[in-house]
């Protein structure tokens, strides 16, 4: 055997091992007092956050029981809101009806138009006009409530007035669309007003994630000949999908709770109306912003318990949305 067989067919030499001094210190560095503290505070926040999550449930629970215990009427079905009344009887069938109906309307018109912004705004607008529109939805993001509340009833409502009609004129037979006139404080112009308010939030986080994709990504699609249309198909929408739908959840989160701005534009009933157009209906937050500075003890248990409701909604909802974000992993900006 010639000495270069000799020289690759021999063992490579082990590879140092650390000594009892190196291992000490790098045990010293992993235990410092700065890190020590700074696991505490972290794991401590954690537990407190889970404490005070446990708490509110237990709270809304014991109070919900409280007051479902003497109602006359079947909670989830009634569909009549009178607490005052001997023998008591409340339900929250139109409140979750219109709860629900108006977040979806929200949704299915904020999240197409929020994400085409923020398409806009990081690979169209150049720079000069991208900064003024980004500045312009951060401030829109920050706008209270009853700000949208009142431009919603002073604004917005006279003038849906005219879409109600041209709605009625040709999607009148669909029956949801029906208008028989009256004031525009309906279902419709609760959830437009509630897609205003939720758009620049889904914009703003759908703009910060759209700019986090690899810059390498969207110029290998380019290489290969894609337009910026595919390139976005491509490279752009699929690392954003999770963020999108982390934008989106935060959005409807505000959608199911917003108080003032939809009990200062809607006309509250107890009634399930089949026209989107139709005056009246009624969402959880509106129900206990409008009746909790009149009601009795027992009537704000009964408030606590639509409250109860609307709390179990967002939770569902919020663990759907991490279903689907842990079911596309590998779209994420840490996997990507």
């Amino acid at each position: 055997m010639d000495i270069t067989t000799q020289k690759s067919t021999a063992t490579p030499p082990p590879a140092p091992q650390p000594t009892e001094a190196e291992r000490k210190r790098a045990a010293r560095g992993a235990t410092r007092p700065g890190d020590r503290i700074f696991l505490g505070l972290s794991r401590g926040s954690g537990i407190l956050l889970l404490a005070i999550m446990a708490a509110i449930a237990g709270f809304l629970t014991y109070r919900a029981v409280l007051a479902i215990s003497k109602d006359e009427g079947n909670f989830l079905t009634t569909f009549e809101w009178n607490t005052g009344t001997q023998p008591p009887v409340f339900g929250i069938a139109v409140l979750a009806y219109g709860t629900v109906i108006s977040s979806i309307i929200a949704m299915v018109i904020a999240v197409p138009i929020s994400v085409a912004i923020a398409l806009f705004l990081t690979h169209y607008a150049p720079r000069r006009l991208s900064g003024p529109i980004a500045y312009v939805i951060d401030l829109l993001a920050a706008v209270p409530s009853i700000v949208y509340g009142l431009w919603g009833a002073l604004i917005l409502v006279p003038q849906m007035e005219g879409l109600f009609g041209w709605l009625d004129d040709y999607f009148g037979w669909t029956g949801i669309l029906d208008w028989q006139g009256g004031p525009a404080r309906s279902m419709l112009t609760v959830g437009i007003l509630l897609a205003i308010m939720i758009l620049p939030i889904i914009t703003n986080v759908s703009r910060e994630v759209f700019k986090q994709v690899p810059q390498m990504h969207e110029e290998a699609a380019l290489a290969l000949g894609a337009t910026r249309w595919e390139v976005i198909r491509m490279a752009v929408l699929p690392f954003g999908r999770s963020g999108v739908i982390s934008a989106s959840m935060l959005g409807l989160g505000r959608a199911l709770g917003e108080t003032m701005a939809v009990a200062t534009v809607l006309s509250p009933d107890f009634l399930i109306h089949a026209s989107l157009l139709d005056p009246g209906g009624g969402t959880f937050a509106q129900n206990i912003a409008s009746k909790f500075g009149e009601a009795d003890t027992f009537g704000r248990d009964a408030l606590i318990a639509s409250g109860l409701v609307l709390f179990v909604i967002t939770l569902l909802v919020n663990g759907a949305a991490r279903m689907i974000i842990a079911r596309r992993k590998e779209y994420s900006g840490a996997n990507a």
